[in-house]
């Protein structure tokens, strides 16, 4: 067994496509799946299923991938503690990141980083929140910035960044259903229900945290526009098409919305920097998620 295959058999367990596997590590197809059957022979088991479109795991692929990736990463690790003996550390970071993240001027954070270890490369991508969680605990991501809701994510560490109350936003000129609320300033959620709701879509944080607390209440919630993108939440809000579940700092920083007050039950929205709990680490990675937590501190009084 060589370390190659277990390499190649990751890359086509990632890539679910023996063409896509072979141009991520830029290798000829016909190697890569001439070196995954090999493996296959010293195993004595097909790991891949490659009837359908799609390549997926078998059974016996599904329990030999964490070892694989196990045995890569602590080779991975082995090269980086040699550099880190003679003080320089290397490696690659695979970051993750929701749009929401706009407020925490990651940028900085990453390049105070960069600059105290030039060697190590930055990957950053952006995606939902529930995906992103599921690309930290499959290995895609070493870490990544999600919005957590009332329940958080199964085997992932936390370190909370930003917790604020999400508000109700609509337009600061009188908009045909919602003139009734232009002078008010703070609302009951049962008395917004019916309205017209912009929100987030399924998976991220504050969309999971609007559905805890309609739940919550025993209210029925039903949004009309949704949007990935808070900016373009604010402009619908804007031009008075309804009312915006968005995070209070996000309302605030548009001065053609008004930011309305939700209580019983109050909705907040966390942001946090996860890792997974449990499982290998590259240095690498360690060291960026120690100084991401000492850049972003949790705000005074918040859980988690």
């Amino acid at each position: 067994m060589e370390l190659r295959q277990l390499e190649y058999f990751v890359a086509v367990a990632s890539e679910r496509n023996f063409t896509r596997a072979a141009a991520k590590l830029h290798v000829a197809q016909p190697g890569i799946s001439a070196q995954i059957r090999q493996l296959e022979r010293e195993l004595g088991q097909p790991l891949l299923d490659r009837s359908g479109r799609v390549t997926t795991l078998t059974d016996a692929g599904k329990a030999v991938l964490p070892f694989a990736r196990a045995a890569l990463g602590a080779v991975a690790g082995a090269r980086v503690a040699v550099d880190e003996l003679t003080g320089l550390l290397r490696g690659h970071v695979a970051v993750g990141m929701v749009l929401q993240c706009a407020s925490l001027d990651l940028p900085v954070v990453l390049a105070q980083f960069y600059r105290r270890y030039p060697a190590i490369e930055i990957t950053l991508s952006e995606d939902s929140s529930d995906h992103l969680a599921e690309g930290i605990r499959a290995g895609t991501y070493d870490l990544a910035f999600i919005g957590v809701g009332a329940e958080e994510p199964a085997g992932l560490a936390l370190h909370v960044v930003a917790d604020e109350p999400v508000v109700a936003a609509m337009s600061a000129e009188p908009a045909p259903g919602l003139a009734d609320l232009s002078g008010v300033s703070c609302v009951r959620l049962a008395d917004i229900a019916g309205r017209t709701l912009i929100s987030l879509p399924r998976g991220t944080g504050v969309r999971s945290a609007v559905e805890a607390a309609y739940a919550a209440a025993g209210l029925r919630l039903h949004v009309a526009f949704e949007a990935s993108d808070p900016r373009m939440l604010a402009r619908l809000a804007a031009h008075g098409l309804g009312l915006a579940f968005l995070p209070a700092s996000v309302a605030a920083t548009h001065d053609d919305l008004r930011a309305i007050s939700i209580r019983d039950p109050q909705i907040r929205g966390r942001l946090a920097l996860a890792w997974r709990a449990e499982g290998p680490a590259s240095p690498a990675a360690r060291a960026l998620i120690t100084h991401a937590r000492a850049a972003l501190p949790t705000p005074a009084g918040t859980r988690g």
